[in-house]
């Protein structure tokens, strides 16, 4: 599927980023030395990118400014729900992970949902980063991007927020649950 033939109609995009303002005017923590008018510029200048937001915000992610990459002028977006994206749970962890289930198949892969929406999976380091904004998956976990030497061994890592502190964990990658989804993150 070509993310470049997706594109919002006026009203959905208005609706987005009235949502996306709001959520950023309500969370200054997040982005404290940033400007809405500088994020709105680069959003109207890159439409594909608001399709992946709007997919993040349907499917639950609350997607919000964490920061900002001025070596590549981009503003990165996260997932900040505070519980892991309803609307991605019960996801295996890859493509291959999903096809080595031989029955009770989930739907699709944390990897394979995020590729469709043209987002990237939040790596450890981010998801802890992301903590510094809040509590996020005090009841939930979310997948994060696992390195090659451990998936190659058929694990994928998740992560969750319990008594104050970020906890990493191991689970096959074939393996689902109605309470883990995953993170994304966009740069635009």
């Amino acid at each position: 599927m070509s993310k470049n033939k997706k594109e919002l109609s006026a009203e959905q995009r208005e609706e987005l980023l009235k949502t996306l303002q709001n959520r950023f005017e309500k969370n200054m923590i997040r982005h404290k030395s940033l400007e809405w008018a500088k994020v709105l510029t680069k959003l109207e200048a890159n439409p594909e990118k608001l399709w992946s937001l709007d997919d993040m915000e349907i499917t639950g992610g609350e997607p919000d400014v964490v920061s900002y990459d001025s070596q590549t002028n981009e503003y990165i977006f996260y997932d900040c729900s505070t519980e892991s994206p309803k609307g991605r749970r019960s996801l295996c962890y890859d493509r291959q992970a999903l096809d080595s289930r031989k029955e009770h198949k989930p739907e699709s892969s944390a990897l394979d949902v995020a590729a469709a929406m043209g987002i990237e999976i939040l790596t450890e380091e981010q998801y802890r980063e992301l903590q510094q904004f809040g509590k996020f998956d005090t009841k939930t976990s979310s997948w994060v991007k696992t390195p090659d030497d451990i998936r190659k061994l058929g694990g994928a890592i998740f992560c969750d927020y319990r008594y104050g502190t970020v906890f990493k964990y191991h689970n096959g990658a074939e393996s689902y649950y109605a309470a883990r989804a995953f993170r994304g993150s966009l740069r635009v």
